[in-house]
């Protein structure tokens, strides 16, 4: 289940954010600090093209996903998972696969777009495979900086009809 942020949430966004695997699958890899989360929070809350809503899985909180430039039906969307508690629970893949299609619902329904794009880092092989199983296909490449590194990113879309 999606749900909206509540203050007491950022907290725990900010660590599982901050967890290693997130970081290194992420196009900002180092280490967010209390002010910089602070400052992206208020910059998403004023912002209408963008959404931040908090995963609950088994009624516990679990991930977050993010949409942006939310318009002319289309939204790009991204999402982390608090790898740490799901590992422990034994609940990691089912929560991803949760996550996964309680977003692409949100994006097809209240959102109301026609199209879910994403970005993905090259070589990323578990996303692309969980991204594919949903129906997401790759549209295209390009290079990006990541932390001063070149880095190959994968385009991908979904769109309605193919849902």
């Amino acid at each position: 289940m999606l749900r909206d942020v509540h203050d007491g949430d950022l907290p725990v966004m900010l660590r599982w954010r901050n967890h290693p695997r997130v970081r290194a699958a992420s196009f900002t890899t180092h280490e967010i600090t209390e002010d910089e989360h602070a400052r992206w929070w208020a910059a998403v809350r004023s912002d209408p093209a963008r959404r931040v809503l908090v995963y609950d899985h088994e009624r516990v909180p679990a991930g977050v996903v993010t949409y942006s430039d939310v318009s002319g039906g289309s939204a790009l969307w991204g999402y982390y998972l608090d790898f740490d508690g799901l590992d422990r629970a034994g609940a990691l893949l089912p929560a991803w696969i949760g996550l996964e299609r309680a977003a692409v619902e949100h994006a097809f329904g209240p959102l109301g777009v026609s199209t879910l794009r994403g970005e993905v880092l090259a070589g990323n092989e578990p996303v692309m495979r969980l991204h594919r199983r949903f129906g997401f296909v790759e549209v295209g490449a390009y290079r990006r900086n990541v932390d001063g590194v070149p880095r190959q990113v994968v385009r991908i879309e979904l769109r309605r009809e193919h849902t």
